[in-house]
């Protein structure tokens, strides 16, 4: 006999599949050392709103790119209304009724908000010529449909982020898309923002739209979602109805994993504070963060996306100075207002993005690496040491096994990890007392990350105050002696490392 319960169930999922404009099924996507996704599935109902959740780095955004046409997967089906399809390109997804808003909103900004969302497909008159009187009109009634209150004739350099948002779901909706995607979409929204956003979702849903929403924030899965996806390290986990569930639960979901052998922590002696942030604030940013940095002691940063982790160690580094707020090294008051100001006491700053920022790619590895020491103490009558310069660069090349031909090859050449030798290798000729190191094994593999783990340790057990930022929490619980979590741009809490765990750091960070 088939209990009642399960009858429900069954109907439930007939129903279901009927309704299904998109499925994923065995999706694989590598990149150089990093497998981002691995045999991934994922489905999408009409008139629904389908939460992706994951820690930095799950392989959320990577999926919804494959899905948007920007990414091609190196295995796996899609599947749109039923039909298999191959996608060649954003525009081809755009054809076929997908659409994305991306985090990092991409509208012209020197041009109104109708060029905005007509583009490429602007109304002409009878003379060939663009009619822009129609394509106002054309603007004013997709607003009205969506109760957006935006002159169409604005240029958007002059609104603010929250009406640039709405004009890039309108500008998605003009498609006539029914699968539409939205990725962080309200992490610069204010609560009324927010709201405002959640009305248009509601209507969206109303006319059978199916929306992909990746998001941090659990308030806004239990408001605005019907169901979620978890996904961790590239996996997919689970599916769940939205009403099933409780926060603690999709949290365990998402950090479901142990500290392993990975990230070993040799014992270093903690001594005195190097360093102190005193309601450090970058408006607009982050705002009142405050902190000791001691001298061997790792301080790990954590976070999730738009917390403000970045923006903090550039302004300790004098990339963007703070607005307020005081540094102090020990224990007398510094101004940092540029990152001469932060090496000359002592600091250095691995970047985020090694090849944005941090790797100049047509450059050999010799010049990448002795570029932050062609200081006065390897400057001979105005001319630089290249001797002394070039022994001491190889013997950092030795010490880190950065493998290459000659320290002339190029540093595009260069496997991610070995660029990211590179960089560190430059910031330890500097013989730094403070080393900021922003998620320093991202897209490396595993061996290159265990050799960089035990570089940082070792620096630590030499007396060097280390801040490190990453988003993944193994690695931050592995390495850190303490953990300062900010959501948002403020802190919510620092943990000592006997104390922390994956959950509470979670909890921190989801606030």
């Amino acid at each position: 006999m088939i209990s009642e319960h399960t009858k429900e169930a069954i109907e439930r999922v007939k129903s279901q599949v009927g309704d299904r404009l998109l499925e994923i099924d065995g999706i694989r996507k590598e990149f150089p050392g990093v497998v981002a996704l691995d045999d991934v599935r994922f489905s999408l109902r009409k008139g629904t709103v389908h939460a992706l959740m994951g820690e930095n780095g799950a392989g959320k955004s990577t999926l919804m790119k494959i899905i948007a046409g920007i990414y091609s997967p190196d295995r796996g089906t899609i599947r749109l209304r039923g039909e298999e399809v191959t996608l060649h390109g954003p525009l081809d997804a755009l054809e076929r009724g997908i659409a994305m808003i991306h985090q990092e909103l991409a509208l012209m900004p020197f041009m109104t908000v109708a060029e905005n969302i007509w583009i490429r497909r602007e109304p002409l008159n009878r003379f060939g010529l663009v009619d822009h009187l129609q394509m106002a009109r054309q603007t004013q009634e997709l607003f009205d449909r969506l109760n957006i209150r935006i002159d169409p004739l604005s240029e958007v350099r002059f609104l603010t982020v929250a009406q640039r948002q709405m004009v890039e779901i309108a500008k998605a909706v003009s498609y006539e898309s029914d699968v539409l995607i939205m990725d962080e979409p309200t992490s610069a929204l204010t609560e009324t923002e927010v709201d405002h956003l959640f009305r248009i979702i509601r209507d969206l849903k109303a006319r059978g739209i199916g929306i992909v929403y990746i998001t941090h924030k659990m308030n806004e899965l239990f408001e605005i979602a019907d169901e979620f996806s978890v996904f961790r390290d590239g996996h997919y986990v689970g599916t769940h109805a939205s009403e099933d569930v409780n926060r603690d639960d999709i949290i365990r979901m998402m950090v479901g994993r142990e500290i392993t052998e990975m990230f070993p922590k040799e014992e270093a002696q903690i001594t005195d504070i190097v360093m102190g942030v005193d309601h450090l604030t970058l408006d607009g940013v982050f705002h009142d963060i405050s902190f000791d940095l001691r001298k061997g002691e790792i301080l790990g940063l954590a976070g999730l996306v738009g917390s403000g982790r970045s923006n903090v160690a550039e302004a300790l580094f004098g990339v963007t100075p703070a607005t307020s707020g005081k540094i102090r090294i020990d224990g007398e008051e510094v101004i940092i207002g540029s990152p001469a100001d932060a090496m000359k006491h002592g600091m250095a700053f691995l970047t985020e993005d090694r090849k944005e920022t941090g790797c100049f790619l047509p450059l050999s590895i010799l010049e990448n690496m002795q570029i932050a020491m062609l200081q006065d103490n390897n400057v001979r009558i105005g001319f630089v040491d290249q001797g002394t310069v070039s022994r001491l660069c190889d013997e950092m090349r030795e010490a880190l096994r950065v493998k290459t031909p000659n320290m002339e090859e190029r540093i595009e050449n260069l496997s991610g990890g070995n660029q990211q030798k590179v960089l560190i290798a430059r910031w330890l000729l500097t013989k730094p007392r403070i080393l900021i190191l922003d998620e320093p094994t991202r897209g490396i593999d595993v061996g290159a990350k265990a050799e960089i783990h035990r570089l940082i340790s070792r620096l630590a057990a030499q007396g060097v105050a280390v801040i490190m930022i990453s988003s993944e929490l193994p690695e931050i619980l592995g390495m850190s002696d303490r953990i300062l979590v900010m959501h948002e741009g403020h802190m919510t809490g620092i943990i000592d490392r006997q104390e922390a765990d994956q959950v509470k750091i979670m909890e921190l960070a989801a606030r």
